[in-house]
């Protein structure tokens, strides 16, 4: 099976591992600010919080800005649920906005029409790899007094107007699951060039305790309190090290996965019938996913199941969160909120994108593809 996504680890990764867990720390220990601190370099910012997960990453951002409940957060539908998930963690109201038809990324003109006097903050995912309109949300965020969250877990090495993703929002969150760009098993991370919303998410991280064994370890000291409530949102020494060791290679397979793209692309260009999104000229696409768009004449059911009974690992992102029964049930969602992604669920395919594919199995792909399509 040719899987969607995979992780791709050499010697020189397991070699940092083990290194790691030879060494003094394995958890709470140096290799933590080491990777916030080349996260930081890479991404041209100032503070970086790793954690256990993007989703606590998600949370870790909903907590420094205070939201709460009675509080209104708009988020993108098509993406993962945790992207909705964090706001409600806070009691918070998450209001689904609809899509872009070309690109599918969040519509800066639906996100406008639904900001009311409770609308705290805007969550953007960059869908797919690609940096939503940032200079379109910005804007509107600095109109109505809000705070603007990039959910960059699909797009981390990729940028905007050539500013690195990491240094666009407020706050960014980042995912090092193995399906991934870069990988430590679990993982996530939140960005930000704020000195205080750095510390909160730290301390949201350990529990709501301001110091960590280490820090009381280097000064001597036992003492500690706890200033809130918080979470075991903690990530170890050898994930971050193994997020290290990665992170040196991630300019060359985000080159890798542009060429994929781009054989993709050329592929579909004249097949009127399978339909590529739209890739904006002023951004770098960092390709987590390569998603296409089916005519309405084929049956996307029916040709992911050929697919994968061809050894063809195809995956369709997402069904709208908005449409999931605990958001029906809980926030009284219904279809026909958000239209252009509900109709674009029902023909998208995610096809298989990771630095190590080779060109026989795209090729593999793309005839698989035609010859189910029926072109």
């Amino acid at each position: 099976m040719i899987p969607y996504g995979k992780q791709n680890i050499s010697q020189d990764d397991i070699d940092a591992v083990v290194k790691c867990l030879k060494s003094d720390f394995i958890t709470t220990g140096p290799k933590i600010p080491e990777f916030e601190n080349a996260l930081c370099e890479f991404s041209n910012t100032d503070y970086a919080v790793a954690v256990s997960s993007g989703t606590a990453a998600l949370h870790c951002a909903m907590v420094a800005l205070g939201i709460t409940k009675g509080d209104e957060v708009i988020v993108s539908t098509l993406t993962f649920a945790a992207s909705a998930n964090c706001i409600v963690y806070q009691n918070a109201t998450p209001i689904f906005a609809d899509s872009i038809e070309n690109s599918l990324l969040i519509d800066p003109v639906d996100v406008e029409r639904k900001i009311t006097s409770k609308t705290k903050a805007i969550i953007a995912v960059d869908y797919a790899g690609q940096p939503c309109d940032y200079d379109a949300l910005r804007t509107i965020c600095d109109k109505y007094n809000l705070f603007l969250v990039s959910d960059a877990c699909h797009s981390i090495g990729g940028s905007y107007n050539n500013k690195k993703t990491g240094s666009l929002a407020d706050i960014t969150c980042f995912s090092f699951h193995p399906v991934k760009h870069i990988t430590t098993g679990e993982g996530g991370a939140a960005l930000t060039n704020n000195e205080d919303l750095a510390s909160k998410m730290r301390i949201f991280r350990n529990h709501g305790i301001t110091t960590d064994y280490r820090q009381r370890e280097l000064n001597g000291a036992h003492y500690y309190e706890m200033t809130q409530l918080g979470f075991n949102y903690r990530i170890t020494d050898f994930q971050c090290a193994l997020g290290i060791s990665q992170l040196k290679k991630l300019n060359l397979w985000i080159e890798k996965r542009n060429q994929i793209a781009e054989i993709y692309d050329s592929a579909f260009l004249e097949l009127k019938k399978i339909t590529p999104l739209y890739n904006n000229e002023n951004v770098l696409n960092a390709y987590h996913l390569y998603v296409v768009k089916l005519d309405e004449s084929l049956n996307r059911d029916a040709i992911f199941l050929k697919m994968r009974n061809a050894g063809i690992g195809v995956n369709v992102h997402y069904i709208p969160v908005h449409l999931h029964p605990y958001y029906k049930n809980t926030f009284a969602t219904t279809e026909g909120q958000c239209p252009v992604a509900e109709e674009a669920y029902q023909h998208i395919i995610s096809l298989p994108m990771f630095p190590s594919l080779s060109y026989d199995e795209i090729l593999y792909v793309i005839d698989s593809l035609s010859k189910f399509s029926n072109i």
